[in-house]
């Protein structure tokens, strides 16, 4: 008796028919596709500024490592870029483990570099960030790049198109007119990538005018070879002769500024050589000026470091005020009104910096915060209290600074007057009514709730439990929205009305200047986020497009991490699973045995104590905040979000639904 037929494979062939979902419908993205794939997932797309700043960035580190001093960019006829600096030299022989040219592998390798290794015998003990995409990105997104490199009596050169060699490395014997050392990269930006092809000018001065302040004693110049002018910065003067230039008024008093990295008898739980040059000034009028640097990167979006900044100046204020007991009676001292008029340049060193996004614009190391404040705070209490003077017109324009505050909230508490709704009664509001630092969290459970509640900053946050899922709001009418009691509860904590896109709302009775949503890291918790979201762009996209809602983002994993060296045993939180093995890499080099320490994973907040959902979540100087907006790119449109949003939540679109799954479902990594 013949055995039944064995059932027959499918075909890779039948994925190619449209809609079907088979092994070949499985794409892997190799070497530098995805960066062609996702631009904007890489590098600012309005346009090609940022790929020639991670070359730049390049030239600066050999420069900040102590082994350039000079930087000079050519803006060429044709439209391409050269970036070239004295440093080292690329090294261009075979890499021992990948037997390819190192110079190949660091501009076509998305995770490669010599900045990953920050120990004894590392290229670079500071350098900007650990994506290890930089180069690499641009080199993706240039129709053509040529490397020339000098080293150790040799001359190197390299081309790519595209990201691709198209001409193999030629190494020569270094000619009498040549230089001993360097790098020289030309760019070719490829137009199809960015929305303009034009370099802004004013930003790329700006650039480099800010790296020769941050590395005294380097030069850099900018040439255009169509004009044949050149521009030629060289600072001695430092952060001050910067700052004293670029400041809208006279400063109030004298500048403070101060500069100190840890040696090697102070650097308990900091790395030895970690720490801040600042230059701060106070000014009665006139918009601040305020940038800060890590290891030489601007970070336009802030971070971590100018939290410190801003905690040791306020701590060092409010305790000169506290001495000589000069707050009024009834104000409450905030750090925004120390802040508020501070205009500063920050440079920090971090040993091993962690920023938001590739971009590099907002650094997010938690410890950079303790490392600048606790650098910023001694000495400008000293300087305070040697200078009484200065001291008390200092706390005159605080306390001027606290009172407007004051006022500006009290008043908006009279124009609502008494016919406002009933509030929840499970909202746990804030005290303050300032509008500009009122926080709601809309909070993921009643036990989260509980801790949030306990853990938050009562002055300024407030907390929303909600009980399960929120109703999917998409094809809801808007007079049958409050049938459901946890939109309603929304609505009036919030203040404002349910509108649509094309409405003019009232909102005057709004009570937070950001909406927090606050859900597990898990799939259930991004459930909970679409279906409020949904909730926010169907009937209060007014709040949406002024920038009000934003997405608070919890730890997955917690590490309790030995004491390792001088660094005592700590709690370090990470993201997800990205971050967790730069963590581990991060306690491995700093002498933590393999496995000596012990990880934790958050099945939900509920389970944070309130001290670890402040710390992690709730704090605005360490926590992970996301704003939610229409997008930068000019494709992202109201109409366009409205399509998508209607294929996710609309109840007839359970088949367009299962078509984008099984398009895109492989790019996603679910956790269940």
């Amino acid at each position: 008796m013949s055995e039944p037929a064995a059932p027959k494979r499918a075909s890779s062939r039948s994925a190619t028919r449209q809609g079907e979902y088979a092994e070949a419908s499985i794409r892997v993205l190799k070497g530098l596709e995805p960066v062609k794939q996702r631009p904007g997932m890489y590098t600012r797309t309005d346009n090609p500024l940022h790929i020639v700043q991670e070359v730049l960035d390049n030239a600066a580190d050999e420069a900040l490592a102590g082994y350039g001093r000079r930087v000079a960019v050519l803006l060429h006829a044709d439209g391409s870029v050269s970036v070239e600096d004295d440093g080292r030299g690329i090294p261009f022989g075979l890499h021992p483990e990948e037997q390819v040219p190192v110079l190949e592998i660091v501009f076509t390798r998305l995770h490669a570099g010599g900045k990953f290794d920050k120990g004894a015998g590392g290229a670079y003990s500071f350098s900007g960030g650990l994506h290890g995409v930089g180069v690499s990105v641009t080199n993706a997104l240039a129709r053509r790049l040529a490397v020339t490199v000098h080293r150790e009596g040799q001359v190197a050169t390299l081309a790519f198109a595209g990201g691709d060699v198209v001409e193999p490395l030629a190494v020569r014997k270094a000619a009498a007119g040549d230089r001993r050392q360097g790098t020289t990269v030309r760019v070719w930006p490829d137009a199809k990538y960015f929305e303009s092809a034009e370099l802004p000018r004013h930003e790329l001065v700006h650039l480099l005018r800010s790296k020769a302040v941050l590395m005294p004693g380097v030069t850099v110049t900018l040439a255009t070879e169509k004009s044949g002018d050149t521009q030629t910065w060289l600072y001695k003067g430092g952060l001050r002769d910067y700052l004293l230039q670029t400041l809208p008024a006279d400063p109030l008093i004298p500048l403070f500024e101060g500069e100190q990295y840890a040696s090697g008898s102070e650097a308990e739980n900091v790395a030895e050589g970690e720490g801040a040059a600042w230059c701060v000034a106070f000014t009665d009028e006139g918009a601040p000026v305020r940038e800060s640097y890590v290891n030489l990167i601007p970070t336009g979006a802030g971070g971590t470091h100018e939290a410190g900044l801003k905690d040791g100046l306020f701590a060092a204020v409010r305790g000169f005020i506290d001495v000589h007991a000069l707050l009024p009676k009834g104000v409450k001292l905030m750090p925004e009104d120390v802040f508020s008029r501070a205009s500063f340049i920050l440079s920090a060193k971090v040993l091993d910096p962690q920023f938001q996004g590739q971009i590099k614009e907002r650094l997010n190391s938690r410890d950079a915060l303790r490392l600048v404040s606790s650098f910023v705070r001694p000495p400008l209490e000293l300087w305070l209290n040697q200078h009484v003077d200065y001291g008390r017109k200092l706390a005159e324009l605080v306390i001027r600074q606290a009172q407007t505050r004051q006022r500006a909230s009290q008043k908006v508490e009279k124009r609502k007057g008494s016919g406002v709704a009933v509030l929840p009664g499970k909202l746990t509001d804030c005290e303050s009514r300032d509008l500009g630092l009122n926080e709601l969290f809309l909070v993921e459970g009643d036990s989260a709730g509980g801790s949030a509640k306990m853990g938050r900053d009562k002055e300024t946050q407030a907390i929303l439990p909600l009980r399960g899922k929120v109703l999917n709001s998409w094809e809801v009418e808007r007079d049958r929205l409050f049938a459901n009691n946890e939109i309603h509860d929304i609505a009036v904590a919030v203040g404002v009305d349910p509108h649509g896109p094309n409405d003019t709302p009232d909102l005057s009775g709004l009570r937070y200047g950001k909406l927090c949503i606050l859900s597990d890291a898990d799939v259930d918790g991004s459930h909970i986020q679409v279906l409020l979201l949904t909730l926010f762009f169907r009937h209060f996209p007014k709040l949406v497009e002024r920038g009000h809602v934003c997405i608070a983002k919890p730890p997955l994993f917690r590490i309790d991490a030995p004491a390792r060296g001088k660094r005592p045993a700590a709690k370090i939180y990470a993201l997800d699973d990205g971050e967790l093995e730069a963590a581990l890499d991060k306690l491995r080099k700093e002498g933590a045995r393999e496995g000596s320490w012990t990880i934790s994973r958050f099945k939900g907040l509920g389970e944070m104590n309130a001290e670890q959902l402040w710390e992690t979540t709730l704090n605005p100087e360490t926590r992970r905040l996301v704003p939610v907006g229409w997008g930068h790119s000019a494709t992202t449109t109201f109409d366009a979000t409205v399509k998508v949003l209607t294929q996710l939540m609309g109840k007839g679109e359970a088949a367009a639904r299962r078509e984008l799954m099984e398009l895109h479902g492989d790019a996603v990594e679910v956790d269940v």
